[in-house]
C-alpha cells in the first residue's frame, strides 16, 4: 500500500520588520525579514511548512526567485510518495545553488512526512540536548547602539553574543572592550568578520581578538583565499568558525581536506535537515566542534534550527535568539530564553498563527 503523495508545493512571501537594522560585512544590511513560507501539501490534505530566508548578498536569492524555483520543481515533485526520500532529494538537488529554497523545501518535506505518519518533527528529530545554549547576532552599529542592544537581549536571557566586526578594526576592539566591561565574564563573546580581513592583517587582528577575550572568530578571510585560510588556521591564534566556506556537504569535504577551521556553523536555512545532519556528523567524525546558525530566522525557522541544535554533535552556543530582533512573528506564542538557554522540548506546541500570516503576507 502506497503512502500519501506530494500534491502541491507553494511559496508565500511575507515581511516582518526588525527592531533597527542588522548590518554585517563590508556593506550588507537588513531592516526587515523578507522571507518565504514554503508549504508542501500531500494528497491526503497533510501539509508541512518551513521558512526560506533568501539573502541576495550571500546566496543570490530573492523572495521572487525562491517562489520561482519552487514552481520549477513542483511538477517533478508532484505524485512522489512522501516516504520516498531518495526520489524527493533527487528532485530537490536537480537545480544548482538556490540554497535557502532547497533547504526550506527539505524541511517542509520532513514536516509533511512526520505529520503523514501521525507524528511531529519533535518525535522524529529531537536529539539528546533538549536544553540548548543560545547566542545572539549583534550587528554593526554605533558603539552606543550595540551596547544598548546587547543590554536588551542579555536582559531577555541571552548569555552569548556573536559580534559582527570588519569595517573598522580599532572601533571593533573598542566595542568589544565596552561589552566586556558591561558584562564581565557572564557573557561569552565571539566575532564574525564575514570575510573582511586580509591575509596580511589577519594574524595581528586575531591576536588582538584573543587578547580581548573573544572565544573564536567566524570567517576572518575571504572564502576564495583557500591557501591563506589554511595557513591562518595552522597558526592556531584563535579558533576559527566555518560558515560561508561550508555552504554544502561538498564544501565541507574541501575544508576538511585543507584543515581550515575548528568549529562548523551549520544552518538549517540553507542546508535543511538532510544535509544539516550529514554535515554535523561528518564534522564530528573529523574531530570538529559544531554550532547551528541563523540566517536571521523568524520563529518558524528558529524552531527548525533549534531541533538541529539538540543533536549530539552540537557543542557550541547556537544562533537561536534572532526572534528578539523582530517586532512581531508568525508564531502563536513567543520564544523565550532563560539564563543563556532555550528549552527546545518546550517548543513542541508552537504553531503558525494564520491571522499573522495573513497580516504580513505580501
Amino acid at each position: 500500500m502506497s503512502g500519501p503523495r506530494v500534491a502541491r508545493v507553494e511559496g508565500l512571501p511575507y515581511r516582518l520588520p526588525l527592531r533597527g537594522t542588522l548590518a554585517w560585512g563590508a556593506q550588507s544590511a537588513l531592516n526587515a525579514a523578507e522571507h518565504v513560507l514554503v508549504r508542501v501539501t500531500l494528497d491526503d490534505g497533510t501539509a508541512g511548512v518551513a521558512e526560506a530566508t533568501p539573502r541576495p548578498t550571500i546566496y543570490g536569492e530573492t523572495p521572487q526567485s525562491v517562489v520561482a524555483i519552487l514552481r520549477h520543481l513542483e511538477p517533478a515533485l508532484r505524485g512522489l510518495e512522501i516516504t520516498d526520500e531518495t526520489a524527493l532529494n533527487r528532485v530537490r538537488n536537480s537545480v544548482a545553488n538556490n540554497n535557502t529554497a532547497r533547504g526550506a523545501l527539505d524541511m517542509a518535506l520532513w514536516d509533511a512526512r512526520a505529520r503523514a505518519q501521525g507524528l511531529t518533527l519533535w518525535d522524529t528529530l529531537l536529539g539528546p540536548h533538549g536544553r540548548v545554549r543560545v547566542s545572539f547576532i549583534l550587528g554593526i552599529d554605533t558603539p552606543a547602539g550595540m551596547l544598548a542592544e546587547a543590554e536588551r537581549v542579555v536582559a531577555a536571557g541571552v548569555r552569548c553574543l556573536k559580534v559582527k566586526v570588519g569595517r573598522d578594526h580599532a572601533r571593533d576592539l573598542a566595542v568589544i572592550a565596552e561589552l566586556r566591561r558591561a558584562f564581565g565574564d557572564d557573557v561569552q563573546l565571539y566575532a564574525d568578520s564575514n570575510e573582511t580581513l586580509t591575509p596580511e592583517l589577519a594574524p595581528a587582528a586575531l591576536a588582538a581578538m584573543r587578547e580581548a577575550g573573544l572565544t573564536y572568530v567566524e570567517e576572518p578571510l575571504p572564502v576564495r583565499d583557500l591557501k591563506a585560510r589554511a595557513n591562518l588556521h595552522a597558526q592556531a591564534s584563535l579558533p576559527i568558525v566555518a560558515d560561508d566556506s561550508c555552504f554544502t556537504p561538498a564544501d565541507l569535504a574541501r575544508e576538511l581536506a585543507f584543515d581550515t577551521f575548528d568549529i562548523l556553523n551549520v544552518k538549517t536555512a540553507r542546508n535543511g535537515f538532510t544535509d544539516g545532519l550529514t554535515m554535523l556528523r561528518t564534522a564530528a567524525a573529523h574531530g570538529k566542534r559544531a554550532m547551528v546558525g541563523s540566517q536571521a530566522s523568524t520563529g518558524l525557522g528558529t524552531l527548525h534550527a533549534a531541533l538541529l541544535s539538540t543533536q549530539a554533535e552540537v557543542t557550541e552556543p547556537c544562533e537561536l535568539s534572532f526572534v528578539l530582533k523582530l517586532h512581531d512573528d508568525l508564531l502563536d506564542r513567543p520564544i523565550t530564553f532563560q539564563d543563556g538557554f532555550l528549552e527546545v522540548s518546550a517548543l513542541r506546541d508552537c504553531r503558525l498563527d494564520p491571522a499573522k500570516l495573513a497580516r504580513y503576507q505580501l
